[in-house]
């Protein structure tokens, strides 16, 4: 029921690293309100407060539906390891594992010898998987009362709903999650969780969850009373799918805190040899494919040499050139999950040398990926960046040049959050058009 004074918007949440997005968009598509705060920490370290993530984004959906707005569906998109031990009364018992979070790499090398079966999963099994942060969470005081384990992403609407569930393109994140038998492996949930089930049930990508039952909202007035949340998930997937619905076939290469490149098939496939995660299609019988490659971890590392770092800035925003070496093996980025970055013994200790260097071997690595999805797809489709990496015009022409092709910039800055939107405008009926919502192109900035 929509109130004749109010105008009917959907909202769409993109749970980022750094920090968490909000829109508003109405019926025909249009962004028509934004809010964005820093992804809030706990404490001194990299884990997220989960409480206090929540109320930021009632906070921010109170924003984006004020002047005359009335929310009628919203979806939460976001980090797609990341999750927390929650109590009967659903509330988060302990912080939520940044998926980058170094701590990792010593629970995942103490649980590798028993995590056997990788073939058969949706994904390559290494220290960033939630399963890593599953056995860390087991391990931290408060754990013996938790009833569920929820993703960090779908944790919102979870408390807006009261439902828990586990989003079908965040279930293969955990590295436990078989998506053709949309079935858990038993051995990696006890070797890590201790028991199944602490696991809620997985739900389709794009579905309604249910009513939306929040405090804050209802009393803030901006709630329209058949108002629903809809099943999110992983935030590029999501995204990649926002981007297909205006370029069908495109391929996003979506620039973060890390890189990830996505694109969606229209029938399942099976996952190769080439780092490339599978996930359910978004409303599709086909498959998501994506690679994700460090991308801001390497950037800051290199930049802890204030020479360093002076030149990749400068190089960022066009005042200086980089050096041809993007093959040149100077510089080694870390491994996903933590692991350190370095440079190679022969390594020039020039600054721009360095930050060529860098900068460089990051677009080899993003160029890499776009190959090894567009392979797996089975096609050429069209590339099309995303992310706060094209606010910086040397990097597009760092990407254009190794890439061999001008990297074409999305107009809107909040793709995932966007693509979110859209996908509760159209679980609630409506038929919001993406060109009018994503912007089109940014033709105007290749390189």
């Amino acid at each position: 029921m929509t109130s004749r004074s109010r105008i009917p918007v959907a909202v769409g949440i993109d749970v980022g690293s750094t920090n968490t997005k909000v829109v508003a968009i109405a019926e025909e598509g249009a962004v028509v309100a934004r809010a964005s705060r820093p992804t809030r920490r706990a404490g001194g370290d990299l884990a997220i407060d989960a409480r206090a993530l929540v109320a930021a984004i009632e906070d921010m959906v109170v924003e984006v539906c004020g002047g005359g707005r009335e929310l009628h569906a919203l979806c939460v998109a976001g980090i797609g390891e990341d999750g927390v031990l929650v109590d009967a009364d659903l509330t988060p018992l302990v912080p939520a594992l940044a998926w980058f979070d170094p701590r990792r790499h010593e629970v995942f090398r103490r649980l590798r010898p028993g995590l056997v079966g990788d073939e058969t999963l949706d994904v390559d099994t290494d220290a960033v998987r939630t399963l890593v942060g599953w056995s860390w969470a087991r391990a931290q005081p408060g754990a013996d009362r938790a009833t569920a384990w929820i993703a960090l992403t779908d944790l919102p609407a979870v408390l807006w709903t009261g439902r828990p569930f586990l989003s079908d393109t965040l279930a293969p994140r955990t590295a436990a999650w078989r998506s053709r038998d949309r079935a858990w492996d038993a051995g990696r949930v006890s070797l890590t969780l201790g028991d199944e089930r602490l696991l809620p049930p997985v739900l389709r990508t794009g579905e309604i969850v249910g009513a939306i039952r929040s405090r804050r909202l209802r009393e803030a007035g901006v709630v329209a009373l058949d108002a629903v949340a809809v099943v999110g998930g992983h935030d590029h997937p999501i995204g990649g799918w926002g981007v297909q619905l205006m370029v069908p076939g495109a391929v996003l290469d979506s620039m973060g805190t890390a890189e990830v490149v996505v694109a969606q098939t229209r029938v399942a496939c099976a996952r190769g040899d080439d780092h490339v995660d599978l996930a359910p299609g978004i409303r599709s019988a086909g498959s998501t494919l994506l690679r994700v490659e460090e991308l801001a971890r390497n950037v800051q590392w290199a930049s802890r040499d204030p020479d360093v770092a002076r030149a990749i800035r400068h190089l960022l925003i066009g005042r200086a050139q980089p050096f041809e070496l993007w093959d040149s093996g100077f510089f080694v980025p870390g491994e996903r999950g933590g692991g350190e970055p370095t440079y190679a013994p022969d390594a020039p200790t020039d600054p721009l040398t360095r930050a060529s260097a860098v900068l460089g071997a990051l677009a080899v690595a993003g160029r890499d990926a776009i190959d090894a999805v567009r392979g797996d797809v089975g096609g050429d489709g069209e590339v099309r960046v995303a992310g706060g990496w094209v606010r910086s015009p040397g990097w597009i022409a760092i990407k254009s040049a190794v890439n061999g092709v001008p990297a074409v910039p999305v107009l809107e800055p909040e793709v995932t959050a966007v693509g979110a939107a859209l996908l509760a405008a159209t679980a609630c009926g409506w038929h919001p058009d993406p060109i009018d919502a994503l912007g089109g192109f940014a033709t105007g900035m290749l390189g």
